[in-house]
């Protein structure tokens, strides 16, 4: 009687255990499946206008946005500017032209034979995006201008409308990346796989806004930063959050977390500083 004890005992604890692993493996799996069924995207919403942008083309964005920034350039600037390389290249750093310039390169497919630079320095997203901007600021008066016709004239496109149709996209995200508009941009991103490095984010800060006074606690990124600067550093970092593994963004009141997918929302966050936290999960 005793050994069928132990034999019943030993079928439960299987039965069990199975069962206990089953579970595990089926919300395994459901959280696996939910992960892919989120649709990875970033926005920007000005008043009731919302464009949207593919997470690669939304980082090339704020890359052109910060350039301007550091420029001291209006946010105007970098509307044209988006415009302009939206319909240039779909805001992708491509490395072909067209059959109407065969050797046009990069995001604002500029040509060396027109004199823009090399190819090399022209798939260059910052040399290309300071290229635009010396043609741009030639131009008496482009702050007035459509948005359009501006970028026709530093471009000198067949398609000198094309622009237009670019021009919703061009100012919302200016406008939240250069700062203007708090809390303008998100991005509805996955969970991230690997470990983030907050001194890779102060390095491509720097090279994207110049001279920044940050420090590292742990795995957060705090930016010395108040008013614009702070939001365009703040909603730079959301834009980029997926290839920097960027979890959470806090800023002027405000927090951005990326596992709970609601956008801003209102926190204690502090005034003065940028604290940009990116992944502590280990890579591999």
């Amino acid at each position: 009687m005793a050994h069928k004890r132990g034999l019943a005992r030993a079928v439960v604890l299987l039965l069990t255990m199975a069962l206990v692993g089953g579970g595990v493996y089926t919300v395994v799996s459901f959280v696996q499946r939910s992960e892919t069924l989120v649709s990875e995207r970033c926005t920007a919403a000005v008043g009731p206008q919302t464009a949207e942008l593919a997470t690669d083309q939304a980082v090339n964005a704020s890359l052109i946005t910060a350039v301007a920034v550091q420029r001291g350039l209006p946010a105007r600037a970098a509307s044209i500017a988006l415009a302009t390389a939206m319909q240039e290249s779909k805001l992708r750093n491509i490395g072909h032209g067209d059959q109407a310039g065969p050797d046009s390169r990069g995001l604002f497919q500029q040509r060396p034979s027109q004199g823009w630079g090399t190819e090399a320095q022209l798939m260059d997203p910052y040399y290309a995006a300071n290229a635009f901007y010396d043609a741009l600021v030639k131009i008496p008066g482009y702050e007035s201008l459509e948005i359009t016709d501006a970028a026709q004239r530093v471009q000198r496109s067949a398609y000198p409308r094309a622009y237009a149709e670019h021009e919703n996209m061009g100012r919302n995200f200016a406008s939240g990346l250069s700062g203007q508009t708090p809390g303008a941009v998100q991005c509805t991103l996955r969970t991230p796989e690997d470990r983030g490095d907050p001194v890779a984010v102060a390095a491509e800060l720097e090279q994207a806004y110049g001279t920044l006074t940050t420090t590292t606690e742990g795995q957060t990124l705090v930016v010395e930063a108040s008013g614009s600067e702070a939001w365009s550093v703040g909603q730079w970092a959301v834009a980029n959050a997926k290839g920097f593994e960027v979890t959470r963004v806090d800023v002027g009141g405000q927090s951005w977390n990326r596992l709970a997918r609601d956008g801003w929302q209102d926190s204690d966050a502090g005034d003065g500083q940028v604290r940009i936290t990116v992944s502590g999960v280990p890579a591999g």
